[in-house]
């Protein structure tokens, strides 16, 4: 059974401030802050079935969690859905994939002045398996308490994300290990580049770094020394000119766009966010 996505993460470590203001600008909605039980905090970007989280770290605390801490800045966690942890496992490790143990987390959620708390569990694909970012799989015992109606809709008119790239000097190691991690079929596009279609029309797109280069030009994020890197997180959008719009007073960002795509670089997060026209 293919997975379907849950998630990407963008690890903003100490700079969640400067990132969720950044997010805010540029017309979504931003849930509020959570506080997870390991040790991190976050906000969300909602969509229909899937959502864009910024994880990071607080301030003024020895207890950190560790993953995210030990992770690169920028676009680091790739989520599928997971019904059952435990079948996932199971599944997963039949594949042929070497797999950490599951983990329990929870944080508070406050809905209509009411604190409720949201759970989750989660396992991880071995960290060796992928330098690109974590990859892991994650069950919901609340959803309705992260799917919350109000934070789903956003004033850019983005509806979803569509691609995440990843970039690889090791297609032939990786295209093979990313279809058994999606527990999806991988197609050659082009030359270096193949495509993984999950459930619920996301895909994964691996492309070597000169054809990553082809496509971004000067916006491609740092690979900081690694072999393999998250490229590139696309968003659906219906009005290119209004997220045009809305990034031109944020000085930070270099952009670059044509008639159905804008692409901005980050260069705090090292991310970059494309946003592609889905008419």
């Amino acid at each position: 059974m293919t997975f379907a996505l849950d998630h990407v993460v963008i690890n903003a470590l100490f700079d969640m401030d400067a990132a969720e203001a950044l997010m805010s600008q540029l017309g979504f909605t931003v849930t509020p802050r959570g506080y997870h039980s390991l040790g991190s905090i976050n906000h969300l970007i909602m969509f229909e079935g899937h959502y864009l989280e910024l994880v990071g770290l607080p301030s003024g605390t020895d207890v950190l969690r560790r993953d995210v801490l030990e992770s690169p800045r920028g676009l680091n966690g790739l989520v599928f859905q997971a019904g059952d942890v435990d079948t996932c496992l199971s599944q997963l490790r039949h594949s042929g994939l070497t797999m950490l143990e599951p983990q329990s987390f929870s944080r508070p959620v406050t809905i209509d002045g009411v604190e409720h708390l949201a759970r989750f569990r989660t396992v991880r694909t071995a960290p060796e398996l992928f330098e690109a970012g974590r990859v892991y799989y994650c069950q919901h015992y609340t959803p309705e308490l992260v799917w919350h109606r109000p934070w789903m809709s956003h004033a850019n008119g983005c509806s979803g994300l569509s691609e995440l790239v990843v970039v690889s000097d090791a297609i032939e190691t990786d295209v093979p290990r990313y279809a058994k991690a999606a527990q999806a079929r991988a197609e050659h596009r082009d030359g270096d580049v193949w495509a993984i279609d999950v459930a619920g029309g996301f895909r994964i797109t691996l492309m070597s770094p000169t054809r990553y280069r082809e496509r971004y030009g000067a916006r491609c994020v740092e690979a900081a020394g690694r072999n393999s890197f998250f490229g590139a997180i696309v968003f659906k959008a219906t009005d290119i000119g209004r997220i045009r719009d809305l990034a031109a007073p944020i000085s930070q960002l270099r952009s670059g766009t044509d008639a159905h795509s804008l692409a901005l670089l980050v260069p705090f997060l090292n991310t970059l966010l494309e946003f592609r026209s889905d008419r």
